[in-house]
C-alpha cells in the first residue's frame, strides 16, 4: 500500500479543504478564509491564464470566490474534488467574461457599420419614382393603339395572355405578338439593356 507524499513534508493539522467547503456552507467564515488562502492563488492564475488582462483576471477571481461562498452548499464529494469544483467554478466564469467580451465587441463593431450607412432619403426615392413613372407613361404613348391596349391588359391588370385574347376577342398568337413587339419598343425607349 501506497503512502500520501505530502509537498509540505507533513500532512496538515487541520481539516482539507473538502472538510472546509463543508464548513463554509454552514456559513463558518474562519473556514472561508482558510479557503481563500488554499485557492486563491490558482484561481487567479487559472483565470489569468484564460483572461491574459491582469485588472480583469483579478476582477473575476474575486467575483469566483464570491461564488465559492455563495455556493458552497452546492459542492458534492462525490462529484469530484473541491479544488476542482472551485477551478471548474474560476474556469466558467472566465470562459463567461470573454464571450462577454467578445459579443460586446461584435455589437460595437455593428453599431459603428450602421452608422456608416447612409440614412434612407424618403424624398429622392419618391422623386426617382414618380421620374420612372413618367418615363414608362411617355414610353406606352409611343405604342401603337393595340399595343398599349395589350400591355395594359396584360402587365397593369394583370390579365393572362389567353384572357387579354378574349376580352379583345383576338387570337392568342396576335396578342401575344402584339405584346412582345409592344415590350421590345418599351424596352428601347427606356433603355433598358438585355
Amino acid at each position: 500500500m501506497k503512502e500520501a507524499v505530502y509537498i509540505s513534508g507533513a500532512p496538515s493539522a487541520g481539516p482539507d479543504l473538502q472538510e472546509l467547503l463543508g464548513l463554509v456552507a454552514r456559513g463558518d467564515q474562519d473556514a472561508f478564509a482558510k479557503v481563500y488562502d488554499a485557492v486563491s492563488g490558482p484561481v487567479l492564475g487559472l483565470v489569468r491564464s484564460v483572461l491574459r488582462d491582469p485588472a480583469q483576471s483579478e476582477e473575476v477571481a474575486q467575483e469566483v470566490l464570491v461564488e465559492v461562498w455563495r455556493s458552497a452548499p452546492r459542492f458534492r464529494a462525490s462529484r469530484g474534488g473541491a479544488m476542482n469544483w472551485v477551478l471548474t467554478l474560476a474556469h466558467r466564469r472566465a470562459v463567461d467574461r470573454v464571450r462577454s467580451a467578445e459579443a460586446s465587441a461584435a455589437r460595437e463593431h455593428r453599431a459603428a457599420l450602421l452608422e456608416r450607412t447612409p440614412a434612407f432619403d424618403e424624398v429622392t426615392e419618391q422623386v426617382e419614382s414618380r421620374l420612372e413613372r413618367e418615363q414608362v407613361r411617355r414610353c406606352m404613348r409611343t405604342l401603337s393603339g393595340l399595343q398599349r391596349q395589350s400591355v395594359t391588359l396584360a402587365y397593369y391588370r394583370g390579365l393572362t395572355y389567353r384572357e387579354v385574347s378574349e376580352l379583345l376577342s383576338v387570337p392568342l398568337g396576335t396578342i401575344k405578338t402584339r405584346l412582345r413587339d409592344g415590350l421590345i419598343r418599351l424596352r428601347d425607349c427606356l433603355g433598358v439593356s438585355s
